[in-house]
């Protein structure tokens, strides 16, 4: 038997109902902030690539550019590095990171996977030390690698049936590294590591 009131919604939707006005109260009193996606003109960014698997690579930088373009970043303050592949990434990443030269590092490469178990091993090192190049360094350092099963899984994401990460990674290297200078220009976050700009 269903319970309800004068407006016939049940017992457990009057609860939902009454939940959801609640957890708006408290939007409505936090503080609630994320980074633009647009880029400041004098926004600096890197870009480092793996050459292993550039048939990829070099679609998911081009839709890397194109994102940064559309979003009012000045090409000509972006650069790009090749490096041999995914595994090589996180030492390059957090040294341009270091470097206090950038306000985020974009790192692009693929992985797919073989018959041994080289893949795993290779994921977890970038994926590990990609993060880690941006929590010890203070500046955005995005994972834009693709780990798939398949070529054709990695080309429908590198401009394909499923987008392009790269340009996705870009935006997201935008994003961030907005917010983490507005939080620092209200003393909210701890400055980056390395010397200043």
């Amino acid at each position: 038997m269903r319970v309800s009131n004068v407006s016939g919604a049940s017992v457990p939707q009057q609860a939902q109902r009454r939940q959801q006005r609640r957890a708006l109260r408290v939007r409505a009193e936090a503080t609630i902030r994320h980074g633009a996606v647009v880029a400041k003109p004098d926004m600096r960014f890197a870009v480092v690539v793996g050459r292993f698997n550039d048939l990829v690579t070099k679609l998911l930088l081009e839709g890397a550019l194109g994102a940064f373009k559309s979003h009012g970043a000045n090409l000509d303050n972006v650069q790009v590095v090749w490096v041999p592949g995914s595994f090589e990434l996180p030492v390059v990443a957090k040294a341009m990171a270091k470097s206090g030269k950038f306000d985020a590092v974009v790192c692009i490469g693929v992985v797919v996977r073989g018959a041994t178990t080289h893949y795993d091993a290779v994921v977890s090192a970038a994926t590990s030390g990609v993060l880690n190049a941006g929590v010890d360094t203070g500046v955005p350092t995005v994972f834009g690698v693709l780990t798939c099963d398949t070529m054709e899984q990695a080309l429908d994401r590198a401009g394909g049936k499923v987008g392009n990460k790269g340009g996705e990674a870009a935006i997201t290297a935008i994003e961030t590294a907005n917010l983490l200078a507005e939080l620092r220009g209200e003393g909210l976050a701890a400055p980056a590591w390395g010397p200043a700009k």
